[in-house]
């Protein structure tokens, strides 16, 4: 079983996840239940989708859950681009963006360390 609080992906994607709730704070009320929730939720997923996979016995298992975690990343960039595309904010979710493309390939390459153990 692997310790997740030392992970940089967990504790990254933890970082990521205090700054969505910031970014989705700044999104109209009426979103609450629509793109906030859902924007939220796939944030929440990364960290606990690497925990889990800490938990398991077999490394399969371990990618697996990685692999879900990569998901998540990418519906979230998907999220915040339907956030900037239809202006719900004037604040720039660029600097979101990148957070999530370097958590991305940081996963991808954990993903890859462990296809080859």
């Amino acid at each position: 079983m692997r310790n997740y609080k030392e992970l940089r992906i967990w504790s990254d994607s933890m970082e990521l996840v205090t700054a969505i709730y910031k970014f989705t704070a700044l999104l109209p009320d009426s979103e609450k239940f629509g793109l906030i929730s859902q924007i939220n939720r796939a944030a929440v997923s990364v960290p606990a989708n690497i925990a889990e996979g800490c938990a398991k016995d077999s490394n399969a298992d371990f990618l697996r859950f990685l692999r879900i975690s990569q998901g998540s990343l990418f519906e979230l960039d998907t999220l915040i681009q339907i956030t900037k595309n239809i202006a719900l904010t004037e604040l720039s979710p660029e600097d979101i963006s990148i957070k999530i493309n370097a958590l991305q390939k940081s996963i991808g390459s954990m993903i890859s360390y462990n296809k080859n153990k």
